[in-house]
């Protein structure tokens, strides 16, 4: 089966069953999901905000360990700091952790965001316009 990087937001629309996510339902059929440890980082920082209890914890728990999950590893952290020295546009340090490794691992990115991530050389997007 295929696999797709999901952006945090996608995950998070998947998981929620909010509407934001019909657009990209179709992008996401027949492909295994793959999350990156910032995007685990991110959704667990949003439980706690929101102060989710133990059953929708445990639910959060349950969908992240359903997707391939990529750990940091050497590779990640000097693409990371390439997409970091792309002179004249600064991104959010999330955001780069979440494009390199798309590229560490040759995946395409399913984002809402496109605008966030569409000046980086060499990364696919999903949906592609």
């Amino acid at each position: 089966m295929t696999r797709v990087l999901l952006d945090t937001c996608i995950f998070s629309f998947t998981f929620k069953g909010d509407q934001r996510a019909k657009p990209f339902l179709e992008a996401l059929k027949n492909k295994t999901g793959c999350l990156c440890f910032m995007s685990i980082a991110e959704l667990y920082r949003w439980a706690l905000a929101r102060n989710w209890g133990p059953k929708k914890i445990a639910e959060l728990e349950a969908k992240i360990a359903e997707c391939v999950l990529f750990s940091y590893d050497d590779g990640l952290g000097w693409e990371w700091a390439r997409l970091m020295t792309i002179p004249g546009r600064p991104m959010p340090s999330a955001d780069a952790w979440i494009a390199a490794c798309a590229l560490r691992h040759n995946l395409p990115l399913v984002t809402a965001n496109r605008k966030d991530f569409e000046h980086i050389p060499g990364l696919v997007l999903i949906p592609n316009q």
